[in-house]
């Protein structure tokens, strides 16, 4: 063990284990939250030595913590959820997993507004990037990544590439479009399936007509890539309908997607089309970690504290989810994330035992306001940033191949 934790009341264990509960607990601040949750920690190790009892200690233990022990502890619990998801974790032959990603709002603390910047509209909130990969059937987390608000998802998911198991497919919106992404993939031999927009621009070995084609093999291979000498990708591009509802009713639409696996035996229109509908299992992570835990707006005021509060609260939404969907009756069944954490609040106030305290009037003598004479910084909110209209992505352009220049064979 490292040399500055022989001094200090929080070893390692405690210190994670209150991280992981703070993100189950109730409160509006940091402190409210750790009260809980530290009491929680003492009920589940009562006869363990006491860690300590203020947050301010918490946090510079918490500061201490090297990254790498959090990012251990995740890989460790990524490596049973295949056997604890059972016959939801693999689906069609394929280990199917959303990627997408999310910002979360940081404290305009001047560390935070120093180092993360901007990210958005101008004079917004310095804010993180989140990119995480789900398993779609289940809904449960596999992996994700920390960046700044400004940061790219595509890169995101390049490095998170080395956390996929075996037969994965990544399915990807439209935001994901890329040939060096796309590349990468193919070169990694990991499978995906990635929508479409009226920005790309794909080609075929024929002509075909835009307004009749279903699926088909098709070379993505942008401008960029052609100067490079790279060669041009070999994929199936696939059309299912899709629909909207809107005040006039419901309103039919194209989904074009984009995938590596040419066979359409291996992966069916059918099939496709359902696992981009399930791709809307990474809006409910998002939904649930941001809004049933309270995790849209972060509390620690410093960089260190910020990816360590972000990672702690991340795998603890990984346990919670796992944890309910193994316990599920059926694998058609699917978990409900806030009874859950319902059922997990009233578990740990019956762990967490009642201390001796002062009398309430002594207590409640220090519920003294905070006084500032000298103030003469405004108490007026800013205006916040909305966000705007969704608007689908149109179908790609085609252009015929053989009206072009470069190398004769495909990249595979």
């Amino acid at each position: 063990m490292l040399h500055p934790w022989r001094a200090s009341r929080w070893q390692v264990q405690p210190l994670l284990v209150t991280l992981l509960l703070m993100t189950f607990t109730c409160g509006d601040s940091l402190g409210e939250r750790f009260e809980c949750a530290r009491a929680m920690a003492v009920g589940l190790r009562p006869k363990r030595r006491r860690p300590g009892e203020t947050v301010e200690g918490f946090q510079k233990a918490l500061a201490r913590l090297p990254m790498h022990v959090i990012r251990k502890l995740g890989g460790a619990v990524r490596k049973p959820l295949p056997e604890v998801l059972g016959r939801r974790w693999m689906t069609g032959g394929f280990v199917v997993l959303g990627c997408d990603g999310s910002r979360l709002e940081c404290p305009r603390s001047n560390e935070l507004e120093e180092h993360l910047g901007q990210a958005g509209k101008a004079d917004s909130a310095p804010s993180v990037w989140l990119t995480a990969l789900v398993h779609l059937p289940s809904g449960v987390p596999w992996a994700w990544r920390l960046g700044k608000g400004t940061a790219s998802e595509r890169d995101h998911l390049k490095h998170l590439i080395s956390t996929l198991p075996p037969w994965a497919l990544i399915v990807c919106d439209a935001g994901y479009t890329g040939y060096d992404l796309c590349s990468k993939l193919l070169k990694k031999q990991v499978n995906f399936l990635i929508r479409m927009s009226s920005t790309t621009t794909l080609y075929t070995e024929d002509h075909q007509p835009l307004d009749k084609f279903k699926e088909g093999i098709v070379y993505y291979w942008t401008d960029t890539a052609r100067r490079k000498g790279e060669p041009p990708l070999r994929v199936r591009l696939l059309r299912v309908k899709g629909k909207k509802r809107t005040k006039h009713g419901e309103q039919a639409y194209d989904v074009w997607m984009l995938t590596s696996v040419l066979s359409s035996v291996q992966l069916p229109l059918r099939l496709a089309a359902q696992f981009y509908r399930w791709r809307w299992e990474n809006e409910g992570f998002f939904r649930t970690y941001k809004r049933t835990l309270g995790m849209f707006k972060l509390k620690s005021r410093t960089v260190a504290l910020i990816h360590r509060e972000a990672e702690g609260s991340l795998l603890a939404t990984q346990l919670l989810l796992a944890m309910t969907t193994s316990a599920l009756p059926s694998a058609t069944s699917k978990a409900n994330p806030r009874r859950a954490v319902w059922e997990l609040r009233r578990e740990f106030s019956r762990i967490a035992k009642p201390r001796r305290r002062p009398p309430l009037g002594e207590r409640l003598a220090k519920a003294v306001r905070e006084t500032r004479p000298g103030r003469q910084s405004p108490k007026s909110s800013r205006d916040w940033p909305r966000r705007t209209p969704h608007k689908p992505p149109g179908a790609p352009r085609f252009l015929t191949i053989e009206n072009l220049s470069g190398p004769d064979k495909t990249a595979f």
